[in-house]
């Protein structure tokens, strides 16, 4: 009886250190995919952001971002988590590091882990540190790149997974951070072009609202009072400064964000972003740059992956997944099947409508030669340097023309301003 008693206190010392430390362990806030492919959002309580991960993949269910409740950063990601995405200039910074360190000789765990503690940015820290501890348990590095899709995306894993197969991750990480570097320069040009005019814009719509709501209806206030009957374009400005300062202006948003969620949803789908990149493509001044672009783009990212090794079809698989043309989409997806095939890829390139019959042409010389990712290499700095030289002279067109237009408009106000008190001067009732 006593040893039956005593056995079971053990039991219960037992089961009550085992439920202390559940207690005591951490607990992560995930998000993730279930089986039937629907989001799903929870907590749980584990040793380890590994070991919770290990544990909703045991359930069945794919976590896509698992971070822990409670910790310094949790707060501050709650607050900023429309953040979501590193900036590309961290990751540019972390696949250079990561490449001196492997080209260095030092492993893959600890070139991990001294980045890891070298990183400021608590959210990237974390990620870095649950790859660490995934790769250190045997796991693929690419398969934990494949979870952080907000960091890594489909052409920084597929090049990785080629470096890690073939035992020259240091020399992919190096081509991975020259091509990302080279992205980011080519948009770094774009965005610069179009600050100005952007800020000249900005500078108008403010004119526009400070005349309108402030500056006319004093003045035609002061004119009705007088008995005096307002022009008819004084009347019209302040009609519109009444709407932005009235109730009315919430009906405007509201029906504008309508109008914006439509399109948002009608674009999301396959018709929707079909038309909508045909559209784009088809504009008088902007439709070639952005054609040059997506030309250049594919390109680049083709001749990068073939030069880390991955095969054709996977290649043109993944460029077709970050292409941002629905049309090139469909082109590359053809070719990856004529490719499968066994025929050629520049016959449903040239037919696609984005790639212009020259360029098909020196692909297809490209391919018949053997040199297709040095050719395609060429194409992509050519038609940089040409959209280099476009750029510029929209830019120049652009800034004339914004200040031209931004003159009428303010003119415009400007005399539905005077007009009114001029007349008042002149007697001219």
């Amino acid at each position: 009886m006593l040893a039956t008693r005593n056995a079971k206190t053990r039991i219960e010392n037992r089961v009550s250190s085992i439920e202390y430390q559940v207690s005591r362990m951490p607990r992560y806030h995930y998000t993730a995919i279930s089986a039937d492919g629907k989001k799903a959002k929870g907590e749980i309580t584990a040793e380890s952001s590994y070991a919770a991960r290990k544990q909703l993949r045991v359930r069945g269910i794919h976590p896509t971002t698992v971070t822990e409740v409670g910790a310094a950063s949790e707060s501050k990601t709650a607050l900023f988590s429309i953040f979501t995405k590193a900036s590309k200039n961290q990751m540019i910074d972390f696949t250079r590091q990561m490449a001196t360190l492997l080209n260095s000789g030092i492993k893959l765990t600890e070139s991990l882990s001294v980045l890891t503690l070298q990183t400021s940015d608590v959210r990237f820290k974390n990620v870095l540190a649950d790859i660490r501890d995934r790769v250190v348990t045997g796991e693929s590095f690419t398969d934990t790149l494949k979870d952080y899709s907000d960091y890594f995306d489909v052409v920084y894993v597929s090049m990785v997974r080629v470096g890690e197969v073939t035992g020259s991750l240091g020399a992919n990480f190096s081509a991975i951070a020259s091509f990302m570097e080279k992205r980011q320069k080519v948009e770094s040009k774009v965005m610069t072009a179009m600050i100005y005019p952007m800020v000249l814009i900005l500078f108008c719509i403010a004119a526009i609202v400070i005349l309108t709501t402030k500056v006319i209806p004093k003045i035609g206030e002061q004119i009705i009072r007088a008995g005096q009957e307002l022009p008819w374009i004084s009347r019209q400005l302040m009609n519109v400064g009444n709407v932005l300062t009235s109730w009315r202006l919430v009906v405007v948003i509201a029906v504008a964000l309508a109008i914006i969620w439509g399109l948002r949803y009608f674009l999301k789908t396959s018709r929707g972003a079909y038309l909508r990149d045909k559209t784009i493509l088809s504009l008088p001044l902007f439709g070639p740059l952005i054609k040059q672009r997506v030309v250049s783009r594919f390109a680049s990212t083709l001749s990068t992956l073939l030069g880390s090794g991955l095969g054709m079809a996977e290649s043109l698989r993944v460029v077709s997944e970050v292409t941002g043309n629905s049309l090139m989409k469909k082109a590359i997806r053809q070719a990856r099947e004529r490719i499968l095939a066994g025929a050629d890829i520049s016959t449903p390139l040239r037919d696609s409508g984005v790639i212009s019959p020259a360029i098909a042409h020196m692909v297809a010389v490209g391919e018949k030669s053997g040199e297709l990712e040095k050719m395609l290499k060429n194409i992509s700095e050519n038609l940089e340097a040409s959209t280099d030289v476009v750029i510029e002279r929209l830019s120049a067109a652009l800034e004339p023309l914004i200040i031209i237009i931004m003159a009428v408009i303010i003119g415009v106000i400007a005399y539905a301003t005077i007009l009114p008190i001029l007349r008042i001067s002149a007697g001219n009732f």
